[in-house]
């Protein structure tokens, strides 16, 4: 079975975000089931594919809306009015229908496409009905963008935001609907969707690396008490820093250490002594292994959080909030949940003061299996269509 893989970005082997290792964990499944994927979407500037035998790109573009001027904004938002589509899709809207449909021709003879997320498909949306689909759904992203207008913080983001719900909730439905079979990334998504059926839709456990990590003998050192790292532009993500900094760490010792990577919006700050930003930093396992215990601090959004998946395969101890074990059936020993602020500041101090890692490479193995079963369900549903249209 050959697929078209239809995705924003394609993937150039750097993991960056959440988002690029989601996408490598179910292409790499994809392709253990025997399925021979081709992957559509466009590049990072700079930022060749990693596997440009089978990746057809449509040009380089930079989608962040953190690091884009302020008329590029308005650009975007002037775009999105016009053509009635999301902000984030229409960032893709830099080559045409006929560009995309020629693209796809190039590809030769396929069975069926795999429609990652909601903004390629939304950008394209009547290039991409001509055959089978399979949507993944990694967030109910309407939802989300109905937590980001109650967050946002002025009347205008507000607006922004309840429009991108209003067009997201649609797109969401009518991408369901066509799609023979629905991946999402976690259990409750599956209903918030509407495609709760077995029939319909299977959940896509996730992990961060092909192989399990291997655990290191003896002690591990610690550079700090706590450690978080994350894409905190990121709405959702954001949501929950700011969760994190004003409502736990006031409850922290002021001798408590705690570092915080990774690329930061403006105005984040915090008056607790050990918080300590230390921006992009050159290998992100290592730094989460220098802390002492991990805060999952995830208090809004839906899908999967991958920072989690990655914190129990590498056996480290953490503090949860119940938000961050979404689409996670298992718990390892050392992790405790808990949504109150204090409780969790106690129980950050308490893991940090008695460091209990544990093997994490069985987790990773569940997780592959599971993985790998859903994704045969979903290739089979494909299949199955695929005879009859035969036939």
């Amino acid at each position: 079975m050959h697929l078209l893989f239809a995705t924003s970005i394609v993937p150039d082997g750097a993991l960056a975000s959440g988002y690029e290792i989601a996408n490598a964990a179910i292409i790499d499944a994809l392709r253990r089931a025997g399925a021979r994927v081709t992957v559509i979407g466009f590049s990072w500037p700079g930022k060749p594919a990693t596997d440009p035998e089978s990746t057809i790109v449509l040009g380089a573009i930079d989608v962040r809306t953190e690091s884009a001027s302020p008329l590029q904004k308005l650009a975007w938002v002037g775009k999105a009015m016009l053509a009635g589509l999301t902000f984030s899709s229409v960032k893709l809207r830099v080559v045409s229908d006929a560009d995309v449909r020629a693209a796809i021709e190039r590809v030769g003879p396929f069975d069926g496409y795999i429609l990652n997320s909601v903004q390629f498909a939304g950008a394209f949306e009547s290039v991409l009905g001509d055959r089978p689909l399979i949507f993944v759904a990694h967030n109910v992203e309407h939802r989300s963008a109905e937590e980001n207008a109650a967050a946002a913080g002025s009347a205008l983001q507000r607006w922004l935001f309840r429009r991108e719900a209003r067009l997201l909730e649609v797109m969401e439905d009518r991408l369901c609907r066509a799609a023979r079979f629905v991946f999402t990334l976690a259990e409750e998504d599956r209903a918030a969707l509407g495609v709760a059926s077995a029939d319909r839709s299977a959940v896509l456990p996730l992990v961060t690396r092909a192989a399990a990590p291997t655990n290191i003998k003896g002690p591990r050192r610690a550079d700090c008490d706590a450690a978080l790292i994350g894409t905190w532009t990121w709405q959702p993500n954001r949501i929950g820093l700011d969760w994190f900094l004003a409502k736990v760490v006031p409850h922290l010792r002021p001798d408590f250490r705690i570092r915080i990577a990774g690329n930061m919006p403006s105005g984040v700050t915090s008056a607790h002594p050990g918080v300590k930003f230390v921006g992009r930093v050159p290998d992100a396992q290592a730094f989460v292994r220098g802390g002492a215990v991990i805060p999952l601090i995830s208090t809004a959004g839906s899908g999967v959080q991958l920072k989690t998946i990655e914190t129990f395969e590498l056996g480290l101890p953490s503090v949860a909030t119940s938000r961050s074990l979404r689409g996670i059936g298992y718990r390892p020993q050392n992790c405790v949940v808990t949504d109150d602020p204090v409780a969790f500041a106690a129980a950050l101090e308490a893991a940090a003061a008695d460091v209990r890692d544990v093997d994490g490479s069985a987790f990773h193995r569940r997780q592959v299996r599971a993985l790998d079963a859903a994704v045969g369900l979903g290739l089979e549903k494909l299949g199955a269509v695929r005879r009859e249209v035969a036939a």
